[in-house]
């Protein structure tokens, strides 16, 4: 991409972990990027250490980090004017965000209140968002014609297919991401946006933390082919070869970056 590309993109819940790698990597292929989190206030100088290295110090101009709770209507609002105020486009939304359960646990004690805040970060808030986006995205494809090509990516993980009886929410909310990103594929593929779902395994970061020792002996044991953690940037990869058009007749698409986990074996 030309040093000089004024392409745009948000990843949602990129202060660390995933989103962050994604954040770096598209920064390395010149998007100017929207950082976004929702409890960090701002953003760490080691972070914007990482991007002056990457802009070789032109940073102010190609970044902006925006505190909001995807979740919530008055910030997804927030998020998108941020945007619109800064850069006036946006060519690619990675939706990343996401939160587990407030706390894991049987589940026919499972709360209303988990419930809700795991479905409103996780599923209800990217909807909402894309949907903004994408009617944003139109607008934009109809001005800029052929010198536009945006891209939707949603973040999902083995627990859209895999049973966790401790944390139902968490696999419900990553089971509707899939539905979600089919019915986005199929309604926006005559607008020109390929929609993209990206499902990873058992990936080293912090929300894999607390649990560290679990996993890790579930990985030596075999529970997938390819007997390694996965880390941040075995995902950041396909989001730019996927925002790179190598990968230009498909929409709709879930690329399992779990492993080998997702393959039934005997």
């Amino acid at each position: 991409m030309d040093k000089d590309n004024k392409k745009v993109a948000l990843v949602t819940g990129s202060t660390h972990g995933i989103g962050e790698s994604i954040i770096l990597e598209l920064a390395k292929i010149g998007f100017s990027i929207v950082i976004n989190g929702a409890s960090t206030k701002e953003l760490p100088n080691d972070y914007k250490n990482k991007l002056k290295e990457i802009f070789k110090g032109e940073l102010e101009d190609k970044y902006i980090y925006i505190q909001a709770n995807v979740g919530k209507t008055e910030d997804r609002k927030k998020l998108v004017d941020g945007i619109k105020k800064k850069f006036n486009r946006i060519d690619v939304l990675v939706n990343n965000a996401g939160v587990g359960p407030i706390q894991r646990g049987e589940m026919l004690e499972m709360t209303e209140e988990s419930y809700d805040r795991v479905m409103g970060i996780n599923l209800k808030g990217p909807f909402f968002l894309t949907q903004t986006i994408a009617k944003w995205m139109i607008e934009l494809n109809e001005t800029l014609k052929d010198e536009y090509q945006p891209y939707i990516i949603n973040i999902s993980s083995i627990s859209r297919y895999t049973v966790s009886l401790n944390r139902g929410e968490y696999c419900i909310s990553k089971a509707g991401m899939t539905m979600m990103t089919k019915l986005f594929a199929v309604r926006l593929a005559e607008e020109g946006i390929p929609v993209f779902e990206i499902s990873p395994g058992i990936i080293d970061t912090p929300l894999t933390k607390p649990r560290y020792e679990m996993y890790d002996k579930l990985i030596n044991e075999g529970v997938a082919p390819i007997k390694r953690w996965g880390t941040p940037i075995d995902i950041a990869k396909p989001v730019v070869a996927i925002v790179s058009c190598l990968i230009p007749f498909s929409t709709g698409t879930v690329l399992d970056i779990d492993g080998g986990f997702h393959l039934h074996r005997l």
